[in-house]
C-alpha cells in the first residue's frame, strides 16, 4: 500500500478526522476506541480507576521532501511518570484552555516547536489510558525548517519514524503483559531499536484505521 504526500495527507484529514474537538467534547466522549485496556476495539473495562483527567497532544507529521515522518519524544529517565517511554508531545489541559491551546502549548514547552510551523488537520478520537487520562490527539503537518529546543527536564531525545512504516499495519504487533495484577493487551509498534508501545502505539493505530481501514 502506497501512503499519502502531505497534500494527499491535508485531503483525507478533512473527509476523515474531526475539525474541532472542544473541552466539552472531551468530557462527554466515551471510550468506544482502542484505548490502552481494549486495544481490539472492545469497550474497555475503567470502572475502578478515578475520573479521567483531560489531556491533549500533538500528532506531528513532519513534511520532509523525502517523504512524511513523525516526530516523537523520549520522555526522561528521571521523570516520575511514564519515565523512558516513547511518547507526543503532549499533557494536561490547564484551566481555561481548549485542547488545541494545551497541545501547542506542550509542543512549545517540551521540544521548542514554534505554533508557526504547525499546520493542524484535525482531531482523532479521543484516547483513554490505563493512567487515567482521556487524551485528545491533534493531527498535524509540521513545516519542516523549524529549529527545536529541548526542554531537558521533560525529554532525552527527539526523533522523526517515516509515517509509512508507521501506518503498515504489519508492523502493528499486539502484545501483552501483566499490570497491576491483570492481563493487559496493548499495540507494540518497534522501529530500529525504539520500542513504541502503549498510549503512543494505540493512537497511532487509531490513526492508521481513522485514516486507512
Amino acid at each position: 500500500m502506497s501512503y499519502p504526500g502531505s497534500a494527499a495527507l491535508r485531503a483525507l484529514a478533512q473527509r476523515k478526522l474531526r475539525p474541532s474537538l472542544s473541552l466539552a467534547d472531551l468530557d462527554e466522549a466515551a471510550p468506544s476506541r482502542i484505548s490502552d485496556d481494549a486495544p481490539d476495539g472492545r469497550r474497555p473495562q475503567f470502572a475502578a480507576l478515578a475520573p479521567w483527567r483531560p489531556a491533549a497532544v500533538l500528532l506531528p507529521i513532519v513534511d520532509r521532501p523525502a517523504g512524511l515522518s513523525v516526530l516523537l519524544t523520549l520522555r526522561a529517565a528521571d521523570l516520575r511518570a511514564h519515565s523512558g517511554q516513547v511518547a507526543f508531545p503532549g499533557g494536561k489541559i490547564d484551566a481555561g484552555e481548549t485542547p488545541r491551546e494545551a497541545a501547542l502549548r506542550e509542543a512549545q514547552e517540551e521540544i521548542g516547536l514554534g505554533e508557526r510551523f504547525i499546520e493542524p488537520l484535525g482531531w482523532l478520537d479521543p484516547y483513554f489510558t490505563g493512567t487515567g487520562f482521556r487524551v485528545a490527539p491533534l493531527v498535524a503537518l509540521v513545516e519542516p525548517t523549524f529549529a527545536l529546543k529541548v526542554n531537558e527536564r521533560e525529554v532525552d531525545e527527539v526523533f522523526e519514524t517515516p509515517f509509512a512504516f508507521l501506518m503498515d499495519v504489519a508492523n502493528h504487533r499486539l502484545e501483552e503483559r501483566e499490570w497491576q495484577g491483570r492481563r493487559r493487551k496493548y499495540y507494540a509498534i518497534p522501529h530500529e531499536g525504539r520500542y513504541i508501545w502503549g498510549a503512543t502505539a494505540g493512537i497511532l493505530r487509531n490513526l492508521y484505521e481513522k485514516l486507512f481501514s
